[in-house]
C-alpha cells in the first residue's frame, strides 16, 4: 500500500529547489538572447534608416558627401540603437552611396554583434539636349 506524501523519508526533501536552481540560469540566458536578438533588429532597421537619410542628402542635385554624414549623423543621435558607429559617404558623378557600421548595445557581456548598412541610388543633376 502506497504511503502518504506526508510520511516520506525526507530522501527528496528540497529536489525542487536543486533542479530550480540548476534550471534557472539557462533560462535567464534564453531571455537574455532573445533581448539581444531584439536590440540587434532595431539596431539594424537604425542603421538602415540612417544609411538612406544620409543618401537623400548626398543625391540631391547641391548635396555633399558632407551633408549626407551630417544628416545620417544626427538621425543616428535622435534615434540611438548604435554603439561603435562609422559612417562613410561617397558621391560621384553619377551614384551617391552612404554606408553605416556599428555595434549593438550588449545585454550579454562580452557580446558584439555588428551591423552594417548600405544605401546607394543616382545623383540628381541636370542633363541638357541629346543626353536626356
Amino acid at each position: 500500500m502506497p504511503t502518504p506524501a506526508h510520511e516520506h523519508d525526507g530522501r527528496q526533501a528540497g529536489s525542487v529547489t536543486t533542479e530550480l536552481v540548476m534550471l534557472m540560469p539557462v533560462v535567464l540566458l534564453l531571455v537574455m538572447l532573445i533581448v539581444q536578438f531584439g536590440l540587434w533588429l532595431h539596431a539594424r532597421q537604425v542603421a538602415t534608416s540612417a544609411a538612406q537619410e544620409g543618401l537623400v542628402a548626398v543625391q540631391v542635385e547641391l548635396g555633399t558627401d558632407i551633408a549626407g554624414l551630417e544628416r545620417a549623423a544626427a538621425f543616428l543621435a535622435a534615434t540611438g540603437g548604435l554603439r561603435d558607429v562609422q559612417i562613410e559617404a561617397v558621391r560621384e558623378a553619377a551614384t551617391a552611396r552612404v554606408s553605416v557600421t556599428g555595434n549593438t548595445p550588449a545585454v550579454i557581456p562580452g557580446m558584439k554583434l555588428g551591423i552594417s548598412a548600405h544605401a546607394e541610388g543616382p545623383t540628381e543633376r541636370f542633363v541638357s539636349g541629346p543626353d536626356r
